[in-house]
């Protein structure tokens, strides 16, 4: 049940690849540096992470499903106090950490830190509503009514959503039980969510951060783990599905977020679907020696909550204006090593080490 399969981490490692990229041209740009000889086209596709974040969803929906099937054979018999502790193993000790860090600098009023983004000045008392929304799942509802407030902060609106999945899964599979059922709740979220974002699409934070507008590709995460379930291609039809999907995705990505906000969303993640389908073909035994792509993908949750920690430390030192024609690249270089060391430090010293402890301690009084 632990085994990685290295084509849905390399997926993964895609995902966060584009995620970092974006907060960083964001950060400084990427013009004014060796990187114009790059088409303007390709250049464009850096501001296209939160197509990163729809692979994500994908995936964890794949993901989840699929091991809670392993595990407890059909969804209608999870158990739900093991599935929420599983989740809180996982997730929460590096966030405490994350969150601990972004407080402290926070109320030291350290730029980049405090509630001082997006033009706003909101005390350090906000930090207590901040910081339950993102811990009770609903820190995109608070950025949709308050915009965007604290740097850091704002990247963890995707928590709230995928945490909000982990609350509702169990519980909808427990209560409508039926396969079929849980097949026609992913559908109407797959339906709800293209309508929702076209209702929205005047205004980023609604149709990119809305519970509604994400759960379609959390919910076609789900239904490609209920297929494989009956069904997985061959070795040659998982080859072209990977090979189409992974054109498909790059195709979408190169033409953006911009014009296609109701659709390119749900296209992103069909393809990403299409690649989780044509990935679990091969056997994890066959599978060649993981790259760097896997290693992003395995330690992706670290990196998604410590770059933008790594991120705004370095806008401390050095400011988009700062940044010389042959600094930036350089200093990209810095940000991919400094984010990828830091969360390879809390993968070892704290993820991995906190989530054996609070599984075995659950094993232990189950047992009793």
């Amino acid at each position: 049940m632990n085994t990685r399969n290295h084509h849905i981490d390399a997926l993964r490692g895609a995902a966060i690849l584009g995620v970092l990229l974006l907060h960083f041209a964001l950060a400084y740009g990427l013009k004014n540096s060796p990187l114009e000889i790059l088409p303007a086209w390709l250049l464009r596709a850096a501001y296209q992470g939160n197509y990163g974040v729809t692979m994500f969803f994908v995936i964890s929906g794949y993901l989840i499903t699929s091991t809670s099937l392993q595990r407890w054979g059909d969804l209608a018999r999870i158990d739900l106090a093991a599935f929420y502790l599983y989740r809180i193993a996982r997730l929460l000790p590096s966030l405490l950490l994350a969150l601990s860090i972004i407080v402290l600098l926070g109320v030291l009023d350290v730029p980049y830190f405090a509630n001082s983004d997006g033009g706003k000045d909101l005390p350090a008392s906000y930090f207590v509503i901040a910081i339950a929304s993102v811990l009770t799942f609903w820190h995109n509802v608070l950025m949709q009514s308050a915009g965007y407030f604290n740097y850091c902060l704002n990247v963890y609106w995707s928590l709230s959503v995928e945490e909000m999945f982990y609350l509702l899964l169990p519980l909808s599979c427990r209560i409508l039980r039926r396969r079929q059922a849980i097949m026609l709740l992913c559908g109407a979220a797959i339906v709800a969510g293209p309508v929702y974002r076209s209702l929205h699409a005047d205004n980023e934070i609604d149709f990119m951060y809305g519970y509604i507008a994400c759960f379609d590709a959390i919910a076609i995460g789900c239904l490609t783990a209920l297929l494989t379930q009956r069904w997985r291609p061959g070795a040659r039809i998982g080859r072209l599905l990977r090979w189409t999907a992974g054109l498909a995705l790059a195709a979408v990505y190169v033409r953006g977020i911009g014009g296609h906000e109701v659709f390119g969303f749900t296209l992103v993640a069909v393809a990403s679907a299409a690649f989780i389908l044509g990935g679990v073909a091969a056997e994890p035994a066959s599978q060649r020696r993981p790259g760097p792509l896997q290693w992003l993908g395995r330690h992706s949750y670290e990196l998604y909550l410590f770059h933008i920690i790594v991120l705004a430390g370095m806008r401390n030192v050095v400011d988009k204006a700062g940044l010389a024609y042959a600094e930036r690249l350089p200093w990209l270089a810095l940000f991919l090593a400094a984010t990828a060391l830091a969360a390879a430090l809390v993968a070892r010293y704290v993820s991995e080490p906190a989530n054996a402890a609070i599984r075995q301690r659950w094993r232990r009084a189950a047992e009793k």
